[in-house]
């Protein structure tokens, strides 16, 4: 298979995450409101704003990742810019639901709050599940990285965390027919966790890095 150069992939995904970022902010409208009652009608856009933090911590992330694993990568093929397209498409999707999760919230009808999350829950399940093909491709095709003869100690600490968090995922949309709170909880700790993977993921970067340099 063909191998090409990494950099446009990575302008081109860079740019998607940028744009998405910025989309996610449009959801925010001047309220209606009375002179002098300003206050209380921002206040009652709460949802609206941490909707809006949640999911900029999330796809924020979820960049970091992504940056930081292509990194790794010295080479692209077709099939993983397949890959990357089907990982950029699943999250561009975080927009709609987080418009969701928001507006629910304010209406406070329980039905479709619960509705609201487990729509949110099935696209972070999504992504995780993208991010989970990314790592068996790659660890499958060792002539795309730099880290050829590392690849086996690099994934020994990050191969189980994809599948570990589309597992909070899962949970989360279970939870969440039997308690929208519960299953909020899970879906605040499975983007949690994503962090703690991408800190777990930029140490055995960094580790693998430096056993390369001390072997040449």
């Amino acid at each position: 298979m063909k191998m090409m150069k990494i950099d446009r992939m990575q302008a081109f995904s860079d740019g998607v995450y940028a744009i998405l970022i910025t989309i996610l902010v449009l959801d925010f409208r001047v309220p209606n409101y009375q002179n002098g009652y300003l206050l209380g009608a921002l206040l009652k856009q709460w949802p609206t704003m941490f909707a809006y933090l949640v999911s900029f911590l999330y796809i924020g992330t979820v960049w970091l990742f992504h940056h930081d694993f292509f990194q790794t990568l010295k080479y692209t093929n077709i099939g993983l810019n397949v890959i990357n397209l089907v990982m950029l498409f699943s999250v561009t999707l975080i927009d709609y639901p987080t418009a969701l999760v928001a507006n629910t919230l304010i209406s406070g009808v329980t039905t479709d709050m619960r509705v609201a999350f487990v729509y949110y829950d099935i696209i972070a399940l999504f992504i995780s599940l993208t991010f989970a093909w990314l790592y068996t491709y790659v660890r499958k095709h060792p002539e795309l990285t730099t880290m050829r003869n590392n690849q086996k100690h690099f994934y020994a600490a990050i191969k189980f965390d994809p599948v570990r968090s589309v597992s909070i995922y899962g949970l989360a949309i279970v939870a969440t027919f039997f308690s929208i709170w519960v299953g909020a909880f899970l879906l605040l700790t499975g983007i949690v966790y994503h962090f703690v993977a991408y800190l777990r993921l930029s140490y055995s970067m960094r580790r693998a890095l430096k056993d390369i340099k001390l072997e040449k």
